[in-house]
């Protein structure tokens, strides 16, 4: 899967991918194995970061930066706790029915900021537990233990029952028994966690849930082609962390003649091009310099660099070429899109560092700026952030570019053939007798 580069962008590229990786590290609880949701001190942790961090744990072994045994020993840890930890239905608990809390306290476990027991969350880390457990294939027991954890922790969500009864899963659950009432019904994220759903070998989904979300897609045609749509840029990548989409297609992209690979590259194209068209006059913004995701900001009506007044979103899921807009980027596009398009990645990974140096901190990119708002910089204002969602996407996307190491392993995983097989994927690597 290598693409030759010039030296030194493999060397920046090795240098910011290492510094992702390190976030893992560096904000993970030693006896829980639970990553931090951000680096801001008192964060608690996320569980999609925790699922993050478990794939990214075989790339550090891969590229030298952690022994084996050391990794081993950090994912089971991980592992084991979360295995261990309290299934109920009360607000103090770490899970019920299989799945976890959005977000839970580092040191105990339990379940922190009121947040929703959340199929998506639990789905980002169900397949980190996954991926974790097809590298460390070993006979040593430590890796035989980590497999036979994984497999328990992954049968033992109850996808059925996050149905509620309806045809597409449901966001989530509150204590002590309310579901969440929004679905997962059209485009996004949940592509992933339809997959892990239908490809459950304990309490899965039927088949029919998959064309009951796949009917909400919103279909564009762009300069003549069919374009599956989502504006922001994380609902397209979060799949391709995990899954090696090129060639294999659902009923919707036979159909389009496409597939999500190239849908995804179509995507970042259509990124671009909002930012060098600029309709809204925000500082900095041209076809090197783009990124329209989820990401926070400053809320409410502030005076922009040029005077003007533009209402700041604060949290919000920015996208292009139709959604939100508000001056704010995320300045790990560059880095999460090498695998769609290389070389404009490089080129705006290049213009960003030289004409917004001080993005870097500790070697790492925070969760987002503005360059648009006054500052001491050019940067302006300047997320305090770093988010271990953004280091892990960068890390295992850096990584599928470089070597295809997440798509290799995955593609191994029965759970993930099985899944896309159901939700009606064929041909590529699906095809029989593809290695």
């Amino acid at each position: 899967m290598l693409h030759f580069a010039p030296n030194r962008d493999i060397v920046l590229i090795d240098r910011l991918q290492r510094a992702a990786f390190d976030y893992f590290l560096d904000y993970s609880d030693a006896r829980t194995g639970l990553v931090a949701d951000t680096s801001r001190q008192g964060s608690p942790s996320s569980i999609a970061a925790t699922g993050f961090g478990l794939s990214c744990y075989p790339v550090a072994v891969e590229r030298g930066w952690m022994r084996r045994r050391d990794a081993a020993r950090r994912v089971l840890t991980t592992l084991r706790f979360l295995d261990g930890s309290r299934q109920a239905s009360d607000r103090h608990a770490t899970g019920y029915r299989g799945f976890y809390y959005h977000f839970l306290d580092m040191r105990t476990g339990e379940r922190s900021w009121n947040s929703e027991l959340s199929t998506i969350d639990t789905a980002l880390l169900l397949a980190g537990v996954l991926t974790a457990a097809a590298y460390f294939s070993g006979a040593d027991p430590s890796e035989a233990e980590i497999r036979s954890l994984a497999a328990r922790l992954n049968g033992r969500a109850d996808w059925a029952w996050a149905l509620n009864r309806g045809d597409t899963v449901t966001m989530g659950w509150r204590p002590p028994g309310r579901f969440l009432k929004h679905r997962w019904h059209g485009y996004s994220e949940a592509l992933l966690l339809y997959v892990l759903a239908l490809g459950s070998s304990t309490r899965p989904i039927a088949p029919e849930t998959y064309g009951a979300y796949s009917t909400a897609h919103e279909w564009l045609t762009i300069d003549g082609a069919p374009h599956l749509h989502a504006g922001a840029l994380f609902i397209h990548l979060f799949p391709h962390a995990w899954i090696d989409f090129r060639g294999i297609r659902d009923k919707g992209m036979r159909e389009a003649g496409s597939d999500y690979f190239a849908n995804t590259c179509r995507a970042i194209a259509l990124q671009r091009a909002h930012a060098e068209e600029n309709p809204h006059g925000f500082s900095g913004y041209c076809r090197d310099l783009w990124g329209f995701s989820a990401c926070h900001a400053p809320k409410g009506w502030l005076q922009l660099r040029d005077g003007r007044r533009q209402k700041l979103l604060g949290y919000a899921a920015r996208g292009a070429p139709f959604g939100a807009d508000d001056g704010t980027l995320v300045p790990w596009a560059p880095l999460a899109g090498l695998p769609f398009a290389p070389d404009d990645c490089l080129e705006g990974l290049s213009h960003m560092l030289a004409h917004y140096p001080a993005l870097l901190s500790d070697g790492r990119l925070p969760g987002g700026f503005n360059p648009s708002l006054p500052g001491g910089a050019r940067e302006g204002w300047v997320d305090d952030r770093i988010v271990g969602l953004d280091q892990g996407l960068a890390v295992m996307m850096i990584e599928n570019w470089r070597s295809g190491l997440i798509w290799e392993l995955t593609r191994s995983i029965p759970a993930f053939s099985r899944g896309l097989r159901r939700a009606g994927f064929e041909g590529g690597w699906l095809a029989p007798g593809v290695v």
